[in-house]
């Protein structure tokens, strides 16, 4: 499953620095291409010559070697897949952060692969709350990390913390590298983000979405092979949109019109914008000032996108919708999904923690047009995202 496949791995200081070597044999025994980089730490556990022996490739370790420039920039895109195991609590906080003092964080931070990592750490400084956030962090900015195990740990404890055997390792990315071209030839429409429906020049109505689910899943969506169009709201965080081909658009009207435009093309639609369902009727041309009577708007409503592109849905393409609901959620989801004529809906509530707008996790539940529900526990939205996407694939499939 991955011969030929370019892997490159990361080694931190942890004494599960051992493994590395079982490591990077079984990834060349399966035909992987594998090199290394180190951290200085790292050379305390394990030698570079070992290494470098068993990937037949020299070890990276400094920015600079031997009067030659190590050009990170490249090394993040020559790989498939880029692997940090094990990652110590030291560079898992520096991933968060986005600290940048040696070749591997130089490596990572310019990485256009995916990127891996598998912890090693005592259990108490795993389940410290700082490396949850951390954790938490990484995850957010699409990082996939590989669970830790339970056993004996290097302080003589026995508790969670041990990094995944290195069997169980190759297996990962076997199966994560094997679903990357399942939707190659297939063109996605994704919508992302809040509208801003103007009142005047200066104020406007919207919501406090992000675009953080709906960016997840466009990228998912790329990295499982397909051509992706984002049709992205006004949004102040900073996104990953690499690979993308990104809309940008303000108001509900715009998304609309953009939608429209390019669903004929489309084999995949993911509505997961949360766009304005009404717009004022008269928009003031200067700002509106301060008026002892109060101000009264009228309003209109917007055009639906999702059940526009149901009813031209033609044989073949996937409509998924969202519905962020406060109450009554299965009965208004399941609504939708025939109203909308959707293929997909996702559902989620304002009343489950750790969900909805500005969070960086999200806890979904998905009803397709059979009568199945999936349910799914709260989890970062770039997993909640490969969560739907796992799902979409299945039903294309049939």
């Amino acid at each position: 499953m991955l011969q030929g496949k370019k892997i490159l791995l990361g080694v931190t200081g942890s004494i599960a620095a051992y493994k590395s070597a079982l490591l990077v044999r079984s990834l060349v025994k399966e035909g992987a291409e594998v090199r290394v980089i180190m951290t200085d730490a790292a050379r305390d556990f394990i030698s570079p010559l070992t290494l470098s022996t068993l990937s037949r490739q020299p070890v990276l370790h400094g920015l600079f070697d031997d009067s030659s420039w190590a050009n990170h920039v490249m090394l993040g895109r020559w790989a498939d897949v880029m692997l940090i195991a094990p990652l110590s609590c030291h560079t898992l906080s520096k991933m968060a952060g986005g600290g940048c003092d040696n070749l591997l964080m130089a490596v990572y931070l310019s990485a256009t692969c995916p990127v891996v990592v598998a912890p090693a750490m005592d259990e108490d400084m795993w389940k410290h709350p700082t490396t949850r956030k951390n954790l938490d962090a990484i995850r957010s900015f699409g990082n996939q990390v590989i669970p830790v195990t339970h056993g004996e740990l290097a302080s003589g404890l026995v508790g969670e913390g041990r990094m995944a055997e290195p069997d169980d390792i190759v297996t990962f990315l076997s199966g994560m590298l094997a679903s990357r071209g399942e939707l190659a030839g297939k063109m996605a429409l994704v919508t992302a983000g809040p509208t801003y429906e103007p009142i005047d020049p200066v104020r406007f109505i919207g919501n406090h979405s992000t675009g953080k689910m709906g960016v997840a899943l466009a990228r998912e969506l790329r990295n499982r092979g397909a051509s992706v169009k984002l049709v992205l709201g006004p949004t102040l965080l900073p996104h990953d949109l690499s690979g993308l081909d990104v809309v940008r658009v303000s108001t509900a009207e715009e998304m609309y019109e953009a939608c429209v435009a390019c669903y004929g093309d489309m084999d995949i639609a993911v509505m997961s914008a949360a766009v304005a369902d009404f717009t004022p009727i008269n928009v003031a041309g200067e700002k509106i000032k301060k008026k002892p009577e109060g101000l009264t708007l009228e309003f209109r409503r917007t055009r639906d996108i999702l059940q526009t592109l149901g009813s031209s849905k033609k044989e073949g393409q996937f409509l998924v919708g969202f519905a962020l609901e406060t109450d009554h959620g299965r009965a208004y989801a399941t609504g939708k999904l025939q109203s909308k004529n959707a293929d997909l809906i996702v559902l989620n509530s304002l009343e489950d923690s750790g969900a909805g707008f500005g969070h960086d996790t999200n806890k979904v539940t998905l009803f397709d047009r059979n009568g199945g529900e999936f349910g799914f526990s709260v989890r970062s939205k770039a997993e909640v995202a490969r969560d739907i996407v796992d799902v979409i694939v299945k039903s294309i499939r049939g």
